[in-house]
C-alpha cells in the first residue's frame, strides 16, 4: 500500500509539472504569435517564419546575401521577413530603391535599435553617427563630420596629394617585395587607413609601426566579431553579456580599441590649442568647448570616440575591399590589365604622378573601377535602416518602426538593367565612342539621407590608389598556383578569399 501512495504521488506530480510545462509552452506560442503578428492591411508578402525565430535561419549570417535576392524571386521586389520579433522588409531593384532611398528618403532615415550598441557604450547622444537614430545627435555629428572632412582638405588640392604621397608609400611597399607572392591585404589596408589617420590625427604612421598595426587589426576584428554570430546572439539575447563565454571577445575587442584612441584623444587635449585645429579630433574639442553649456549637445568625448571610430571604418574598409577585390580582377583578367596599362602609358606615361584630374582623359580606367565595385558587390545589402514614418510605396504600406534591408546587390546585377549583369564587363561603363558613361542604377554607396559618408574621399583614393599601382606594376598569379575564388566571405562587407600575387615592375 505504502508503495502505491508512493506511485500515486509521483503521478500526481509529473502530471502537474505536465500541465505547467505545457500551460507555459501555449502561453510562450502565444505571446510569441502576437509579438510577430502583421495586422497591417497592404504589408508586402513574405515567407511564413519559424516560432520566436522568424525567418533568420532562412537568410543565415554568411550568404544573407545571396538568400535576400533568392526571395526576391518568389515574393517580388518588396517583401517581408520576421527576424526574431522584428518587422523586417526587404526592397530590391532599381525603381523600389530609387522611390525609397531617394525620393521618400527622409521617411527611411533612421537606424534600428540594436542591443549590441548599447552593450557597447552606444546610446543617445553618444552613438556616433553611422549607427546614431535619426535625430538631432545624429544630425550634428553628420553635418560636423562632413564639413570637417571638407575643411581638411577633401575635394581640395591639399587632400589628394597627401593621397597621392601615400600611393607613393604603397608603390615602394610593393617594389619591396621583389616580385615575390604576397598577400596584398595589410599593404592595402594599411595605405587607406593613412589617409585616414592624416585627418584624425594630422600624421600617417609607418607600415611597421606597432599600434598602427594593432588597431588595423582591432578594426578588422570589430567588423568580424560585430557581424558574426556571437554578435547576433547579443542582439537577440542581450543579458547573455552578464555570462562568461567566446561571446564576451566582441567587448574586449571594443575596449581595446578604444584604449588605443582614448591615448590619442588625450594627447590631442594636451596639446590643444584653440587658434590652431590641427585636424579631426581637434575641431570636434573646439565644438566641445563651444557647445557645454549646452545639455543636449552630442558633443561630448564619449561621442568624438564613437564618432572617430565611424570615420575611420567609413573610410577604410570599404576602400581597401575594394582596391583587394581590383587586384584580384586583374590577375584573372590579364587583357583587361593591359589594355589599362596601354592607356595610361599613352596618357600619363611612367614618371608623372595620376591625379583626380586625370580621370576624365582615363575612361577606360575608371570604367574598370567603377566595374570593380558593381561587379565585386562590396555592401550588397547595405546598412539597416528603419521607418520614421508610415509610407506608401509600389501598392504596399510599409508602417512606421519597421526594419528596412536595401538590397544592392539586386540593382548592381539587376538583368534588366545591365547587358552582362554577372560578368566582370567594364564595357557597362563606356558609351559607343569609348567614352566613360555615368549608370543611374551605380549604388554601391547607397543614396539618400544615409548614404556613405565617406564617398567622395572614397572615390578619389580608389582612382589614384588603383591608377599609381597599374602604372608602375603588372600583376599576375604566382607560377603554380590556382586561380583564385571570387567567391567572396561575407561579414557585412563582401570581401575576398585571401590570396597571392606577383608585382612585376614596369
Amino acid at each position: 500500500m505504502e508503495l502505491l501512495s508512493i506511485s500515486w504521488s509521483f503521478l500526481q506530480l509529473f502530471n502537474s509539472t505536465t500541465v505547467i510545462a505545457v500551460f507555459l509552452s501555449v502561453f510562450a506560442l502565444l505571446f510569441d504569435f502576437m509579438k510577430r503578428r502583421k495586422v497591417w492591411s497592404r504589408y508586402p508578402p513574405g515567407p511564413w517564419g519559424l516560432p520566436f525565430v522568424g525567418n533568420l535561419f532562412q537568410i543565415g549570417l554568411r550568404e544573407k546575401h545571396l538568400r535576400v535576392t533568392e526571395l526576391s524571386k518568389k515574393y517580388g521586389n518588396l517583401y517581408s521577413l520576421q527576424l526574431g520579433w522584428i518587422h523586417a522588409v526587404v526592397v530590391n531593384g532599381y525603381d523600389a530603391l530609387k522611390e525609397l532611398l531617394i525620393k521618400k528618403s527622409e521617411d527611411c532615415a533612421d537606424r534600428p535599435y540594436r542591443p549590441l550598441n548599447e552593450i557597447l557604450g552606444l546610446t543617445d547622444k553618444k552613438e556616433g553617427v553611422v549607427s546614431a537614430r535619426y535625430g538631432r545627435s545624429w544630425k550634428e555629428q553628420r553635418r560636423f563630420t562632413l564639413s570637417t572632412l571638407r575643411n581638411f582638405g577633401l575635394g581640395k588640392k591639399s587632400l589628394e596629394e597627401r593621397i597621392i604621397e601615400e600611393a607613393g608609400f604603397l608603390c615602394n611597399e610593393f617594389r619591396a617585395i621583389n616580385g615575390h607572392p604576397f598577400d596584398p591585404d595589410v599593404i592595402l589596408n594599411n595605405a587607406v587607413a593613412n589617409v585616414i589617420c592624416s585627418i584624425i590625427f594630422g600624421n600617417r604612421f609607418q607600415y611597421g609601426d606597432k599600434t598602427f598595426l594593432e588597431l588595423m587589426h582591432l578594426f578588422e576584428e570589430n567588423l568580424i566579431e560585430f557581424s558574426g554570430f556571437w554578435g547576433q546572439m547579443l542582439n537577440a539575447i542581450p543579458w547573455a553579456v552578464r555570462f562568461p563565454g567566446p561571446h564576451q571577445k566582441i567587448v574586449k575587442v571594443q575596449r581595446r580599441t578604444e584604449e588605443l584612441l582614448s591615448v590619442f584623444i588625450n594627447k590631442h587635449k594636451e596639446t590643444y590649442n584653440p587658434s590652431e585645429k590641427r585636424d579631426f579630433i581637434d575641431a570636434f574639442l573646439a565644438e566641445m568647448e563651444k557647445a557645454k553649456d549646452d545639455p543636449d549637445t552630442s558633443f561630448s568625448e564619449e561621442n568624438l570616440m564613437f564618432t572617430t571610430l565611424d570615420v575611420f571604418l567609413a573610410g577604410t574598409e570599404t576602400t581597401s575591399t575594394t582596391l583587394r577585390w581590383a587586384l584580384l580582377f586583374m590577375v584573372l583578367y590579364p587583357d583587361i590589365q593591359n589594355k589599362i596599362h596601354d592607356e595610361i602609358e599613352k596618357v600619363i606615361g611612367k614618371e608623372k604622378n595620376i591625379k583626380t584630374e586625370d580621370r576624365v582623359n582615363l575612361p577606360f580606367t575608371d570604367a574598370v573601377i567603377h566595374e570593380v565595385q558593381r561587379y565585386a558587390d562590396i555592401v550588397p545589402t547595405g546598412l539597416p535602416r528603419q521607418m520614421i514614418r508610415d509610407v506608401d510605396i509600389m501598392g504596399y504600406c510599409i508602417p512606421k518602426g519597421t526594419m528596412i534591408l536595401p538590397n544592392l546587390s539586386s540593382v548592381l546585377k539587376d538583368e534588366t538593367i545591365w547587358e552582362k549583369p554577372h560578368e566582370f564587363y567594364p564595357e557597362h561603363f563606356l558609351d559607343s565612342n569609348e567614352k566613360f558613361k555615368k549608370r543611374d542604377a551605380f549604388l554601391p554607396f547607397a543614396a539618400g539621407h544615409r548614404i556613405c559618408l565617406g564617398e567622395q574621399l572614397a572615390r578619389t583614393k580608389l582612382f589614384i590608389f588603383f591608377a599609381a599601382m597599374m602604372q608602375h606594376f603588372t600583376f599576375h598569379l604566382p607560377d603554380g598556383e590556382p586561380k583564385p575564388s571570387t567567391n567572396g566571405s561575407y561579414m557585412v562587407i563582401l570581401k575576398p578569399c585571401p590570396f597571392k600575387i606577383c608585382a612585376k615592375l614596369r
